[in-house]
């Protein structure tokens, strides 16, 4: 099974997003991954995944909601929530009203040194958290991809690879990415 979970975006998406939130321009538009002032190493490309079902976990992901004991180093780990199917991308809503990934969540992650960490909402963190958040697990090798979709039919996989192969853009904060799993 291929599965593209990288959100399709029309013009008039496009347009809502711009209008919406500030920072949804080259980089940021769509399915991306947060690259902040690191290079995504091409190792990163093809990595062993999991998806979590996040779909009745509320507005905050905590690690209590979930077997992290599945969790390897070098994973892309994601979470479906559904939230990106619910609530229309680019709308002021979808940037201001998304779930969270608590920040023990976070620190569970990077605990233990995952490669990506991937959302189907607008970021882990909102508002003034979340260019932080994201600069946090740069640093600390992990990635984060926001804005797919599509992911609730992978839940069910007990192993998955997922693909990733962001544009070659050099000096951007974001990367549009394409983004598909294998199970």
């Amino acid at each position: 099974m291929l599965l593209d979970v990288t959100l399709r975006i029309t013009p008039e998406m496009a347009k809502d997003a711009q209008g919406n939130e500030k920072i949804a321009r080259i980089g940021h538009l769509g399915t991306h991954f947060d690259v902040m002032d690191k290079q995504f190493p091409l190792e990163y490309t093809e990595r062993p995944g999991i998806v979590f079902d996040a779909r009745n976990a509320g507005e905050e992901l905590r690690p209590e909601d979930f077997d992290l004991d599945r969790v390897q180093e070098g994973m892309f780990v994601a979470f479906c929530t559904g939230y990106i199917e619910r609530i229309p991308y680019g709308s002021r809503e979808y940037f201001s009203g998304h779930p969270q990934l608590s920040e023990e969540l976070i620190d569970r992650l990077l605990a233990k040194h995952v490669a990506m960490i991937g959302v189907d909402f607008a970021g882990l963190r909102r508002g003034a958290q979340h260019t932080p958040t994201d600069q946090r697990c740069a640093d600390r090798g992990a990635f984060v991809i926001e804005n797919l979709c599509g992911l609730a039919p992978a839940i069910r996989l007990e192993r998955c690879s997922f693909s990733t192969y962001p544009l070659n853009w050099d000096g951007l904060s974001g990367l549009p990415c394409r983004v598909v799993i294998r199970g």
